[in-house]
């Protein structure tokens, strides 16, 4: 059977990397989150003091990249790929704010950029490839035969994301979740290396008032025109 390759973009918590996901499972494709990636570089960062005073030491971070290895690994008992930073699954723990404040910025660092979507291209050089981010269709994988661009309303990502964090045990505020969400839209859409904007060719879906199943229904149909 064909495979393709399936690029989605979009702002953050529009659900990409769950979209991205169910259609992976329903195809039976690799799935791959690069935001997970650069969530991963964050986490290093953090752990290793790389922030100080809250700005980022870029130029100490850039000479630990031959440092930092990341890997996915499938989890056949909850059926999804986990990331591993140097060989310990972290899946978790870059899902945190404290992560989510400072992963655009790492992620506006060329030579981070570099590096991981090389990655990225090894992962996809077979197709049969689903995955979510900022520069997929437009940088990563530009003639990949899907492009998907998920957008929502900032209070609606705000909410949701919200609701993730707070059934996660985490103490935080509909605010604060709010300003990391329009934070994170201004610096990703206006970073000099690889902004996010949607592909010329890529098919723009709002999700604000679409059910998970809708969604699914929608794109699922959108990815059986290319097959």
């Amino acid at each position: 059977m064909k495979k393709i390759t399936i690029a989605i973009d979009g702002f953050s918590s529009t659900g990409k990397s769950t979209l991205a996901k169910q259609l992976a499972q329903k195809l039976q494709y690799i799935y791959v989150d690069s935001g997970a990636m650069y969530r991963a570089v964050a986490l290093y960062a953090l752990q290793n003091n790389l922030i100080e005073n809250n700005e980022l030491n870029t130029v100490a971070l850039i000479n630990n990249l031959p440092n930092i290895n990341i890997s996915f690994q499938y989890n056949e008992r909850l059926k999804v790929s986990e990331i591993y930073l140097n060989g310990v699954n972290v899946n978790t723990e870059i899902r945190s704010m404290e992560v989510s404040n400072i992963v655009s910025r790492v992620a506006t660092v060329p030579e981070i950029r570099q590096q991981l979507v090389a990655l990225q291209q090894q992962m996809g050089a077979q197709k049969g490839i689903v995955m979510d981010g900022r520069d997929i269709g437009t940088v990563v994988f530009p003639d990949a035969e899907l492009k998907l661009f998920m957008t929502s309303s900032a209070n609606t990502r705000a909410q949701r994301r919200y609701d993730e964090l707070i059934e996660s045990g985490a103490l935080v505020t509909f605010e604060a979740v709010l300003e990391n969400i329009t934070s994170r839209d201004h610096l990703d859409s206006t970073r000099e290396d690889s902004p996010l904007f949607k592909a010329t060719d890529a098919i723009e879906i709002d999700n604000s008032n679409l059910s998970l199943d809708q969604q699914f229904d929608k794109v699922l149909a959108l990815v059986a025109s290319k097959l």
